[in-house]
């Protein structure tokens, strides 16, 4: 009990010092906490929408693996309705006629389609859509020119009852009228709804009136959905898909669950980041506070305290510190999950902040996370406290701790980092991706972990060489600077690693970005002879309908067209292995559209009748040479015997170890209902007349705002455009660690000064000045930055550099260094390391004299 008052007495008297430590442990339980909210909440808003939007049973047609992405949406037959309505059980049946492969504009050809990634949904209306949402204004379609659209879409667009709509679909485009306004009875995550009547949607959607996507089947008083389902099973048989609400609510879910678990676990994964930066700062902290009270300690040794004692003392500490960050963090993830959800409200993906979700286990999980870190950073320092011995009351408070790093230590640090290092060397040279990816990781563990216990021992040589460069400018300030840095290398090196960290990671995905539009920069430049790439639905993840490719064809000045789609197939290799893959199907021009190597046989030879070609990777590990045939079952057509007429290298990154063949086979093979629709077009402008051509082509589509007409300038912006997006995204989640490390850096400057209290009291005293104190601390402050820097950035080159060289086999072969990333950095770090000095400078030389000098 008297160990706890102290503790708790100690605890208090120097909250002010713990502060910044509880900020960091609040930090990193913060994004945790609202990591877990925000998803549990988007899971619960899917879960609450799919729940409402499900039919007791519903029938649809046969889902088949691979499916052939045909643009139009998979049917029954209308005539299926007579035999479910009398079905025992049924008590009513409602069909649909869904279509999501749909682009609906306003009347000024603008686009209403979410820029959240949700889709447009375009569906007839029936009773059962009034379990989804609720009539607020308008009336229901009653004629083939009404719509209802949903409230949330209306407002953004601006749309009111009586505005005009177009909707584009595979049979073709047309105009409605909107009639109704509906609101959805729980939230809708984003996606555009609009309705039609029944009729309207079949001829409109499907091109014919003798079938639906599927009906909605509505179980009688006291016929359960199981028993529903087995009825309607043993009526029509084991041709359709049949599912209970239950059924095709998990479904659902599971459509959504592998984006709500990568965005949840990689946001955990900077968490992570967060915590371990978190460490150590508190390490220093606890390390420092110790240091302080030396002469404490050791009275109490020498009134009777044993070293359990005083090394529970420090740990009763670390858990007081845990518990009040934890608290305060989890509140504060409440506060970023709300935070989070309107930023994603306004990119378009709506959750209503009255559905927040707060699991049981999210607080638990915080104040688990926070106390157990904490109490683990601050082991070592509170067995460091037990150490100290009674003789420790003799001397002076604040005796700083032994700078020199361990023989051991520096020994274990330099093992590791020669671990790390031949990993690293490993991985650049080796043969396949796989086993390149593994050795990378092993690489950057140990390297990583290597240069933190080395990190004393780094100190020591970097910080005399940037204040070779940096400090000597600043005269007598400079080298005082540089010595206080010096002074204690484990805490420099443990304030700077924890800098180092999130700088490494900055540095060596900027790399491996870079490095990616170079390369397909170069690939673009050295491969692709078409002139124009054509998409529709943003992405090209809607085919381009015969509409469409009509009017582009308009287009003067345009010598050709290249048709290009993907057909799903089951492979069956010599050796009997049927594999599902993909062939991407072209005319023959594409072989000088997209100039691919080969190493065997000639790609356009792939473009024969009856013929294919293959990535060299996939060859070699099925044993496929030019001339074999292969056994290709293109899904939903007849088997084919293709020629294996070309082998193309994986040295690329466009189309990287893709199959190709003919248009004209996969056409001649499967029934044209189950030909994919064009996702792709490519162009070639007649020679000398590009501009031309660009800019007929982009006329003839003004009327089409789906359709995407890029040359090769806008593709390569394209490009960057997204792997910028991915970068900048990366870099604001580490910024948390980054801030976390700033917090580090200021902490062990605070602590630093009131540690050499008296210190600056005599410097004072001796004629320095209040400005040449602060300058000292601030140039304390930026060495330290600099040194994580230095040290971040050298270790992030080299990982980024090795993962160029591991993902060269595929296509990624081309280095790039970020220099100006890499100079922003280094600017950047000088600028923080001022930052992070303004208050411990400030209150440094705002020290009374008489008083420092006086503190014992």
């Amino acid at each position: 009990m008297t160990v706890l008052k102290t503790s708790v007495r100690s605890f208090f008297a120097h909250k002010g010092r713990m502060a910044l430590s509880a900020i960091a442990v609040l930090l990193s339980v913060a994004f945790v906490c609202g990591t877990l909210v925000l998803t549990d909440t988007m899971t619960a808003t899917f879960d609450k929408l799919f729940g409402s939007t499900a039919s007791d049973v519903t029938v649809s047609a046969k889902k088949v693996d691979h499916e052939q992405k045909t643009g139009m949406p998979d049917t029954v037959p209308a005539s299926l309705q007579d035999r479910l309505a009398h079905v025992s059980g049924v008590a009513k049946s409602d069909p649909d006629v869904t279509s999501t492969d749909v682009t609906v504009a306003d009347a000024k050809n603008d686009k209403i389609s979410p820029s959240s990634g949700a889709p447009t949904i375009v569906s007839n209306w029936d009773p059962t859509e009034s379990r989804a949402v609720e009539l607020s204004s308008g009336h229901l379609p009653q004629a083939a020119t009404d719509a209802v659209l949903d409230a949330d879409t209306a407002s953004k667009h601006h749309l009111r009852i009586g505005d005009t709509l177009r909707v584009i679909a595979a049979p073709g485009d047309f105009r409605l009228t909107i009639s109704g306004i509906v609101t959805f009875k729980t939230t809708n995550p984003g996606a555009a709804v609009v309705y039609v009547d029944t009729a309207t949607a079949q001829s409109k959607l499907l091109g014919r009136t003798d079938a639906y996507t599927g009906f909605g089947l509505t179980a009688a008083k006291g016929v359960t959905d199981d028993q529903l389902k087995a009825n309607v099973k043993a009526a029509v048989g084991s041709g359709y898909t049949i599912d209970t609400a239950a059924e095709t609510k998990k479904k659902d879910k599971d459509d959504v669950g592998g984006f709500l678990n990568f965005m949840k676990y990689a946001m955990l994964g900077f968490a992570g980041i967060s915590v371990l930066v978190g460490i150590f700062l508190i390490v220093n902290t606890f390390s420092m506070l110790v240091a302080q009270r030396t002469r404490e300690i050791g009275l109490m040794r020498a009134l009777g305290s044993s070293r359990g004692q005083v090394n529970r003392s420090v740990l009763i500490e670390a858990v007081l510190l845990g518990v009040t960050g934890s608290l305060l963090g989890i509140g504060g993830g409440i506060g970023i999950a709300i935070g989070l959800m309107n930023l994603m409200g306004k990119a378009g993906m709506k959750l209503d902040t009255s559905e927040l979700t707060i699991k049981p286990a999210t607080p638990i999980i915080g104040l688990v996370l926070g106390v157990v870190v904490t109490v683990l950073a601050a082991y070592i320092p509170a067995r460091r406290a037990g150490k100290i011995s009674p003789m420790a009351a003799l001397r002076d408070a604040g005796t700083p701790a032994d700078g020199r790093a361990g023989r051991v230590r520096a020994a274990l640090g330099v093992l590791i980092c020669a671990i790390g290092a031949f990993a690293l060397i490993a991985a650049g040279q080796a043969s396949k991706a796989s086993a390149g990816g593994s050795l990378l990781g092993l690489g950057v563990l140990c390297s990583l972990i290597g240069f933190v216990v080395v990190g004393p021992l780094l100190a020591g040589v970097v910080v005399r060489g940037v204040s070779a460069v940096l400090l000597r400018f600043f005269g007598p300030m400079g080298r005082l600077a540089e010595r206080n840095a010096l002074r204690n290398p484990r805490r420099t090196g443990a304030t700077a690693s924890a800098l180092m960290i999130g700088l490494a990671l900055v540095a060596g995905l900027s790399v491996v970005g870079s490095s990616m539009v170079a390369s397909a920069d170069d690939q673009l430049d050295k491969s692709v002879g078409a002139d124009f790439i054509i998409t529709s639905g943003g992405n090209g993840n809607q085919p381009i309908t015969p509409a469409e490719k009509a009017a582009l064809k308009q287009a003067h000045d345009v010598e050709r067209f290249t048709d290009y789609t993907v057909v799903n197939a089951a492979i069956t290799t010599p050796k009997g292995k049927v594999i599902n893959g993909d062939l991407s199907a072209a005319d023959p021009s594409y072989a000088d559209d997209l100039r691919l190597d080969t190493t065997a046989g000639r790609l356009s030879d792939a473009y024969g009748t009856n013929a294919m070609s293959v990535p060299e990777g996939w060859a070699k590990t099925n044993g496929v040479q030019v001339g074999d045939q292969l056994k290709v079952v293109m899904t939903g057509g007849r088997p084919a015997s293709l020629k294996v007429a070309a082998i193309t290298s994986d040295d690329t990154t466009i189309e990287h170890g893709s199959m190709f063949t003919n248009i004209a086979t996969a056409r001649s093979y499967l029934p044209a209902d189950k030909m994919p629709a064009d996702f792709m077009l490519f162009g070639k402008a007649v020679s000398g007349k590009q501009d031309a051509a660009y800019a007929s082509l982009k006329a003839a589509v003004k009327n089409y705002p789906e359709i995407d007409v890029r040359d090769q300038a806008d593709y390569k912006n394209l490009i960057h455009k997204q792997v910028n997006q991915l970068l900048y995204m990366i870099y604001v989640l580490l910024l948390l660690a980054i801030i976390v490390a700033v917090l580090g850096v200021v902490n062990t400057l605070a602590l630093s000064v009131v540690e050499r209290t008296r210190e600056i009291g005599l410097m004072r005293a001796i004629g320095t000045s209040r400005r040449q104190m602060r300058r000292m601390i601030r140039l304390e402050s930026v060495v330290i930055a600099l040194f994580g820097a230095l040290v971040g950035v050298g270790l992030g080159l080299g990982w980024g550099a090795t993962g160029q060289r591991v993902l060269a086999s595929q296509g990624l072969g081309i280095l790039q260094i970020p220099w100006g990333t890499i100079i922003v950095v280094f600017i950047g770090s000088a600028v923080v390391g001022l930052l992070a000095a303004l208050l411990p400078a400030f209150r440094a030389g705002r020290m009374n004299v008489l008083n420092a000098i006086a503190t014992d």
